[in-house]
């Protein structure tokens, strides 16, 4: 069993999503060595989030970006936590939404994803500097 951790900042993205999957296999080419196995994505914050979703046609990334403001929307009156700004407490629970983490089966070297299938930045803030995520790759 081999077992291979990177942990990579991305750039900062601008507010919505983001497709990021090119920029991971490049990050962890070990993965090239695993006949079968997996990888696990993990996001280190809490104001943005990870999703497995459309990689061919941009409109999704942006209906997904309308959609998510729509569901949960700023300067609600219930809000509690806003001392860093009306986006900060939608981007906690959108991330919740979301999720921290993905898993992507390994198959003879390479990400076995979907042919439509892409690895998404959910970037739920205004203005955010670059996030940090560790990759796990793992299998024989």
């Amino acid at each position: 069993m081999k077992f291979h951790q990177k942990e990579i900042r991305l750039k900062p993205y601008s507010r919505g999503f983001h497709l990021i999957s090119n920029e991971l296999w490049q990050a962890i080419p070990e993965i090239k060595t695993i006949s079968m196995g997996m990888l696990h994505v993990f996001i280190k914050h809490t104001s943005a989030s990870l999703t497995i979703n459309e990689n061919a046609d941009p409109t999704v990334r942006v209906d997904f970006e309308n959609h998510i403001n729509t569901l949960v929307p700023e300067n609600q009156s219930y809000y509690i936590h806003t001392m860093e700004g009306p986006d900060d407490m939608p981007a906690h629970i959108k991330a919740s939404l979301m999720g921290s983490s993905v898993q992507i089966p390994i198959t003879d070297g390479r990400p076995n994803l979907g042919i439509w299938q892409g690895i998404y930045l959910c970037e739920h803030r205004n203005h955010a500097s670059g996030r940090c995520l560790v990759l796990t790759a793992f299998g024989q």
